[in-house]
């Protein structure tokens, strides 16, 4: 009995679709795409490619979580929160942030792909900074905005260094965190007989986002799609194979 992987056969997007994640188009105020424009500008980053964002583990954090320090007069809040790409992260900042503090600076990290920005404060003292904490941490897919009200007194380019660092390192050391294991879009074509036995192996590897289409244009087959664990695509392609007792052909994004 054999067991292989293949191309996607032509309607296999249309079974796969609810499995994908849509976003909504979402309208932020003009100031907030400058900053990320000039984010951009600000630190250089590397493309984070489909197979980068979706493969392997991570840790992030569970909530959104707060640390709060007084320097020198001048109040520090560093906010930080889990966020998925550049989108989420810019509406992830639009919500934390203070119009009226002196400073709103902040950076992310999903996979490669990282962004800071200083926001009015000498270059390179408050996103880099804030940035070296996030990857230090060890922590992935999460923002941390930084909110400085000034105090009077002026705290110089090391200072503010280790200001801005500090209380993002600080807000991150404390942060409930969690595993996180990227799923893989699955599917198979079964015939009717099989369907029980297919069910109760993939729930006993704890599946998501079980489909059933029952019209595939074969009579007495159904195509079921799901994603399983990265880790245990394998495992379940051997353990299905065990209680079949015909040739399965899986197909994987």
């Amino acid at each position: 009995m054999a067991m292989m992987a293949m191309n996607l056969p032509s309607n296999y997007h249309r079974h796969c679709s609810k499995l994908l994640l849509r976003h909504h188009h979402l309208v932020f105020p003009s100031p907030l795409l400058s900053s990320l424009g000039r984010a951009r500008r600000a630190l250089p980053s590397n493309s984070m490619s489909t197979s980068d964002a979706g493969a392997g583990a991570f840790t992030t954090i569970k909530e959104k979580v707060s640390f709060e320090r007084e320097i020198k007069k001048s109040k520090f809040i560093a906010i930080a929160g889990p966020v998925s790409d550049d989108h989420s992260a810019l509406y992830f900042l639009s919500q934390v942030r203070d119009p009226k503090a002196t400073h709103n600076c902040w950076a992310y990290k999903v996979g490669d792909q990282y962004r800071s920005n200083d926001d009015g404060e000498p270059s390179g003292t408050a996103g880099k900074p804030i940035y070296t904490a996030i990857a230090s941490s060890g922590i992935d897919r999460i923002m941390v905005v930084v909110i400085r009200y000034f105090g009077g007194i002026k705290l110089g380019t090391g200072g503010l260094v280790r200001a801005y660092g500090g209380v993002a390192a600080e807000c991150l050391r404390n942060a409930p965190t969690c595993l996180v294991k990227s799923k893989v879009p699955m599917g198979l074509e079964v015939s009717f007989d099989l369907l029980g036995v297919l069910y109760h192996q993939l729930q006993s590897f704890n599946v998501e986002d079980m489909n059933q289409d029952y019209d595939t244009g074969e009579e007495g087959t159904c195509m079921i799609t799901f994603k399983v664990d990265f880790d245990k695509v394998d495992e379940l392609e051997e353990s299905i194979r065990e209680s079949c007792s015909r040739d399965i052909v899986f197909y994987k994004r």
